[in-house]
C-alpha cells in the first residue's frame, strides 16, 4: 500500500513538474531595429536559426540591402521573385483597396523624397516636386507576370516599410509553431505577436501614449492589454518625424496627396490574426484619419483597434477602442 502511494505521489509530482517550463528570451537586430523574443522551453540554437530567417527575408524585402529583391527591382532590374515578396505583395494590395487606397507600397519615392527611406531628403519639397513623383505612385502601376514584377514605369519605387515588419513576425512565429513551441511572444520593431499563455496567464502588452518626441518605448503607457493568439501593431507619428524651416514632416505620406497626413489620429494600435495585416492597417488608419479608420476596423470582423485621438474642439487626448479590445484592457 506505501508503495502505491509513493508511487501515486511521484507520479503526481513529475506531472506538476512537467507543466512548469521556464520561459527564455533571446533579443537581436534586424531591418534597422531590434528584435526580443519570449518563449517557453529551451531550444537549442534558436538565436542562429533566427537570425538565419531574417537574414533571408532581409535579402528579399529590406530596402536597405542593396542586394535584395525589392532594392534590385527599385534598381530597374528584372529578379524572379520569391514568396515573401509574392506574399507581401499580394497583401499590400488586399490593403490598398480596402483602405481606398491609404495604403500603398509604391509611395517610395515620396518616402525618399522626404527623407524616411534610404538616402537624404530633398532640399526643396514644394508642389512642382510632389507632383512629378505622384506619377509614379499607384497599386495600378504594378502588377506580377509569370513570377516578376512588371512596373509601368522605371521611376516607381517600392517600400515595404509598412508593412515588412509584421510579415518578419509572421514567418518567425510560423517556424516557432513547426518546431513545437506552444507559448510565445514574438516582437520586432514594436509589431508583435502572442500564442498561449505565460506562466498560466494571457500576455500583457503596453500600448505607448503617443508623446510627441518620445523614442523611449514603454516611457509611459496609455493601457495595457491581455492578449493571447493574436498579432498586434502600432503606427503613430510621434516619433517618426522631423522639424524643417518650422514645418513638421511626418513619416505617414499620403499615397493621394504626397505629402504627410494631417489628421487628428495620433496613433493606431491594430489588433488581427497576423501581423502583417495589423502593421498595414495601423498605416492606413494613420492616413486615413479617425472617422474613416473606425469605419474601416468596424467594416471588417477580422480587425480591432485602439486609436489615441486628439479631440478636435478641445485639444484634448481621447480614445476609441473596438468592443473586443475593451473586453482585453487591464489596465
Amino acid at each position: 500500500m506505501k508503495n502505491n502511494i509513493l508511487l501515486f505521489t511521484l507520479v503526481i509530482f513529475l506531472l506538476i513538474s512537467c507543466e512548469k517550463t521556464d520561459f527564455y528570451k533571446i533579443e537581436g537586430e534586424t531591418q534597422g531595429t531590434t528584435y526580443h523574443m519570449i518563449f517557453e522551453g529551451e531550444q537549442k540554437n534558436l538565436k542562429f536559426s533566427v537570425d538565419s530567417i531574417l537574414r533571408a527575408f532581409d535579402m528579399s524585402l529590406s530596402t536597405y540591402e542593396p542586394n535584395s529583391i525589392i532594392s534590385k527591382i527599385n534598381k530597374g532590374n528584372k529578379v524572379e521573385l520569391d514568396e515573401y515578396f509574392k506574399q507581401m505583395f499580394y497583401k499590400a494590395k488586399e490593403v490598398t483597396e480596402k483602405s481606398d487606397g491609404a495604403f500603398d507600397i509604391t509611395v517610395g519615392p515620396l518616402i525618399n523624397a522626404y527623407g524616411f527611406g534610404y538616402g537624404k531628403a530633398k532640399s526643396v519639397i514644394d508642389s512642382s516636386l510632389i507632383d512629378s513623383l505622384l506619377c509614379y505612385v499607384g497599386m495600378d502601376k504594378v502588377k506580377i507576370e509569370n513570377n516578376y514584377l512588371v512596373k509601368d514605369n522605371m521611376n516607381i519605387k517600392l517600400s515595404g516599410n509598412a508593412i515588412a515588419q509584421g510579415q518578419a513576425v509572421d514567418v518567425i512565429t510560423k517556424y516557432f509553431d513547426k518546431i513545437g513551441i506552444k507559448n510565445y511572444m514574438v516582437e520586432i520593431g514594436g509589431e508583435l505577436k502572442v500564442k498561449g499563455l505565460k506562466y498560466g496567464t494571457k500576455w500583457r502588452v503596453g500600448i505607448d501614449k503617443p508623446i510627441e518626441g518620445s523614442n523611449i518605448a514603454g516611457q509611459e503607457l496609455q493601457s495595457i492589454l491581455a492578449i493571447t493568439n493574436i498579432a498586434m501593431a502600432t503606427s503613430g507619428n510621434y516619433r517618426k518625424f522631423y522639424v524643417k524651416d518650422g514645418k513638421k514632416y511626418s513619416h505617414s505620406i499620403d499615397p493621394k496627396t504626397g505629402y504627410p497626413s494631417c489628421q487628428n489620429l495620433l496613433s493606431a494600435t491594430i489588433l488581427a490574426e497576423d501581423c502583417m495585416s495589423a502593421d498595414a492597417y495601423a498605416t492606413a488608419c494613420m492616413v486615413s484619419g479617425l472617422e474613416k479608420s473606425i469605419e474601416m476596423i468596424e467594416a471588417d470582423p477580422k480587425l480591432d483597434a485602439y486609436f489615441v485621438y486628439s479631440d478636435k474642439s478641445t485639444g484634448e487626448m481621447k480614445v476609441y477602442f473596438s468592443k473586443a479590445v475593451g473586453d482585453m484592457i487591464i489596465e
